[in-house]
């Protein structure tokens, strides 16, 4: 069976041992750290795993208006899925230890690529060793292959234009921790606050105290509690990341794939015209 969203510790376990072509991306990162998760993985690792860098694999170039975190280009995410043996058919599996956030991006960008044969290890390399899983720090290289044959994008996004002119008519969730919607703290933008119309709901929220995704039923009534399973739904968080979080848990309860908008905060508050909301 295709992967879709989430994976646990054993099905994967049982999926390495079939043998199987199997993929899987360390994504761990740090915001105030950026070298630190390839250094984690280059220390210990899931066995055969592959490291996806946030800044330099799972994003694109910034100009100082497009958020810290832009989309790559869809070549240039192909090229680096093909480097790491991506290829059609082939499963996918994206961790980090961080609660899932990169990971989810990862999910997010290869799902927008057209692969649908991906999921977020739930519960992350804890999880795996608790069920028995073993780390390492044998660095295997992938089996290269040609660029992933990318189609139209397979997952909706919406642009900053496009958001400003439907303020109000659509549910704008905000990934971030309340303390940075409410315009408290600002520690990574020039700007704080949210934009406006926005409802928090902070992508920790979706995991429970295991550090596992809560049951999908009880994320399907938390996020129909927030008005989330009625109309258009957009996601967005600093820079477009932590919202994959919110997205696949949404996915996850059966609520289908909302609108991701990539330039998030970051980009919103790049320009002064845009409308800002505090508190």
């Amino acid at each position: 069976m295709p992967l879709r969203t989430l994976i646990d510790a054993p099905s994967l376990l049982a999926l390495q041992a079939a043998g199987a072509p199997l993929v899987v991306l360390d994504c761990g990162f740090d915001l105030a750290d950026p070298g630190a998760g390839e250094r984690a993985w280059a220390a210990a690792h899931l066995p055969g795993a592959q490291y996806a860098h946030l800044d330099r694999d799972l994003a694109g170039s910034r100009n100082g208006r497009n958020g810290r975190h832009p989309l790559p280009s869809r070549s240039a995410l192909a090229e680096r899925a093909g480097r790491w043996g991506i290829a059609p058919g082939v499963p996918v599996v994206c961790v980090d230890g961080q609660g899932g956030p990169y990971a989810a991006r990862a999910w997010w960008l290869l799902r927008w690529l057209g692969h649908a044969d991906v999921a977020v290890l739930d519960g992350g390399p804890a999880a795996w060793q608790a069920a028995g899983g073993a780390l390492t720090a044998e660095v295997r290289p992938a089996v290269p292959r040609p660029p992933y044959p990318a189609g139209a994008p397979a997952m909706p996004t919406i642009d900053a234009d496009a958001l400003l002119a439907r303020l109000g008519r659509v549910r704008l969730l905000d990934a971030r921790a309340g303390e940075r919607f409410r315009g408290e703290v600002e520690p990574l933008d020039p700007v704080a606050g949210h934009i406006p119309g926005a409802t928090q709901r902070f992508f920790k929220d979706n995991l429970g105290a295991d550090g596992r995704f809560k049951p999908a039923a009880q994320l399907r009534a938390e996020f129909e509690a927030l008005g989330a399973a009625q109309g258009e739904v957009v996601q967005q968080c600093g820079s477009g990341v932590t919202a994959c979080h919110n997205l696949l848990a949404m996915a996850h309860a059966g609520l289908g794939d909302s609108l991701l908008y990539p330039g998030s905060w970051s980009e919103w508050c790049s320009d002064p015209a845009r409308p800002v909301a505090r508190g």
